[in-house]
């Protein structure tokens, strides 16, 4: 069996995270994980339900050292964590108070300090069970190994020391503004720290001055974490922010404007990442410049009927995104829309992607979703198929944004109805659901 470190670092006394304004050290951390994981519970999964960045990160690094797996549902809705208890026998929630009794009752910092080198993990042991999202249906669950997450933050950390080439062997500082529970959180403000010698603010910040202030409190290079929509946030806020080396964007498609103006108002570099639940980050763009996706080395795409198979020396088996790609040689390639994202109407084509983006494009939306909903009967006639959408556009009406929209679409992707809403019924990481679209459409009385 082997054993591999849960740190990449041995040194004790290396930054880990920014928590409570003040540095906690491996050393310290180390110290913490390990009297938790002497007084967690028994069982084969821990459910972590920390909201807090810094008790995250100590209870899955507990769950590692015990020989535990973390559940990460896709919600801390009660039902769902129910139905998790009710799937996986000897399951157990971790919330932030059991956390800090656990760390709680020593002296100072420094009493806490163990030696990082001895928290070892086997490199075939299930890390974690992932949720998607349930964007595209119901939440499935994904295994993910201790030493294919090695593998995989490996090659996001390279990836983004080239962009980060200019500050040479500086320690990059993350500031996230999606949680640790998530795919593209875990990956970033969890592993990177862990097994790439960066290290992560414990805070999330959502509101703008909030972003600001966090990046303050930590050190150059500094690396965002952030989604599409929070970036939109950020760029029309008109806050000043200290400098920041990269900005890392998922979730959700980048505009090319988007990046542009991001890249132009913070100053800064904008690296989308490309990924799944399902493989991990496996490739990057720089948006702004028109680039195509740039593949990990060991990755490879072979485009099929129904999407694309994904390989890596580091999977446990090849999987099938539902992203149709178009490859353009030297690990590079361009993705044209998803399987499940194109409709037909009246028998014309088109992508769910595109029409959102085209309604974007309309002046006056601030944001927008162009969706199909599912199909309901009529009596004495069948159901057509229609596109409908939510648009966020204060002071615009739909027949204005009708209007502006229709230049651009043909007429049968015209969205029917066409809503205009307060606010997208986004989630904590920013994206749709198609539940939460549906009860958006058909409120109820």
């Amino acid at each position: 069996m082997e054993l591999v470190g849960l740190l990449d670092s041995a040194d004790p006394a290396r930054p880990l995270l920014m928590a409570h304004g003040r540095i906690v050290s491996a050393g310290e951390f180390a110290g913490d994980v390990l009297r938790l994981a002497a007084v967690l519970p028994r069982g084969a999964h821990l459910i972590n339900l920390c909201e807090r960045r810094h008790d995250f990160l100590r209870a899955y690094c507990a769950a590692l050292v015990r020989g535990q797996s973390s559940l990460m549902p896709p919600s801390r809705a009660p039902e769902v964590v129910e139905e998790l208890l009710a799937a996986h026998p000897g399951s157990y929630r971790c919330d932030d108070e059991l956390v800090e009794r656990a760390c709680a009752g020593t002296d100072s910092a420094a009493s806490r300090i163990a030696d990082p080198h001895a928290l070892k993990v086997p490199a075939a042991h299930v890390a974690e069970r992932a949720f998607t999202s349930g964007t595209t249906g119901p939440p499935r669950a994904h295994v993910k190994r201790w030493g294919s997450f090695r593998a995989s933050t490996r090659l996001n950390a390279a990836r983004m020391r080239e962009w980060l080439h200019d500050y040479g062997r500086a320690r990059p500082w993350i500031v996230a503004t999606v949680p640790p529970q998530h795919m593209y959180g875990t990956e970033t403000s969890v592993l990177l720290p862990l097994l790439a010698d960066m290290a992560v603010h414990a805070g999330r910040p959502l509101f703008p001055a909030d972003v600001a202030a966090a990046l303050a409190e930590v050190p150059e290079p500094r690396v965002l974490v952030t989604t599409p929509v929070h970036l939109r946030t950020l760029v029309a806020s008109g806050q000043s922010f200290p400098p920041i080396a990269l900005v890392l964007s998922a979730t959700a498609p980048l505009d090319l404007e988007l990046a542009r103006q991001v890249e132009t108002s913070l100053p800064t570099r904008v690296l989308e990442m490309f990924g799944s639940t399902e493989t991990c980050v496996i490739a990057t763009r720089r948006t702004a410049l028109g680039q195509p996706w740039h593949l990990y080395p060991g990755v490879s795409l072979r485009p099929e009927a129904d999407g694309t198979r994904v390989e890596a020396p580091w999977f446990d088996a090849p999987t099938t995104l539902q992203d149709v790609i178009e490859l353009e040689g030297e690990g590079r390639f361009s993705v044209r829309g998803r399987s499940i994202d194109m409709v037909e109407v009246a028998g014309k084509r088109a992508s769910l992607a595109d029409l959102t983006r085209r309604l974007l494009a309309v002046p006056g939306v601030r944001d927008a979703a162009v969706f199909q909903p599912e199909e309901r009967a009529h009596a004495g006639a069948a159901a057509v198929r229609r596109v409908a959408a939510l648009a966020v556009a204060p002071g615009c009406t739909a027949e204005e944004i009708g209007r502006q929209l229709a230049r651009s679409i043909d007429a049968a992707f015209m969205p029917r109805p066409l809503l205009i809403v307060e606010a997208l019924p986004r989630n904590e990481l920013g994206k749709l659901t198609r539940e939460r679209l549906l009860a958006a459409l058909h409120p109820p009385p």
